[in-house]
């Protein structure tokens, strides 16, 4: 059975990731195949609404390394989170109602980081500054 979220709780859920998001350099809000919002840098994912049904409501997927993600998720598991789907991918699963802003920024620039290499390496635009 596909879970579907109706587009007021994806784009609700998704407004402080954006506005956030949207602050680094060259990140750009785009829109999946499935109508789910995302962030991009360069056109390579940095973060977006988990879609499939192992991940629980309200949580955003988010690139990082693995060894960043070990650490996040042995830090603050209440936060953030993995399943069999995800484990293979470096990402982890954010619980949206259990992070706040500071926090977030700091994830996003670690993933912000980590997708502008990505965005190099497949020689896409990417910014060569300091994030703010």
């Amino acid at each position: 059975m596909k879970r579907t979220l109706t587009t007021p709780t994806r784009t609700g859920a998704f407004d402080i990731v954006k506005a956030v998001g949207l602050t680094l350099p060259d990140v750009e809000a785009a829109t999946k195949y499935d109508g789910s919002p995302v962030l991009k840098v360069g056109g390579c994912f940095m973060a977006g609404l988990a879609a499939h049904i192992s991940a629980e409501p309200g949580t955003l997927v988010v690139r990082v390394d693995f060894e960043e993600r070990e650490w996040l998720l042995e830090d603050a598991p209440d936060t953030y989170y993995l399943t069999d789907y995800y484990r293979n991918h470096p990402i982890v699963l954010v619980r949206l109602s259990r992070i706040d802003r500071a926090a977030l920024r700091d994830l996003l620039s670690t993933s912000w980081r980590l997708t502008s290499k990505k965005a190099g390496k497949r020689g896409r635009k990417r910014h060569t500054g300091v994030v703010p």
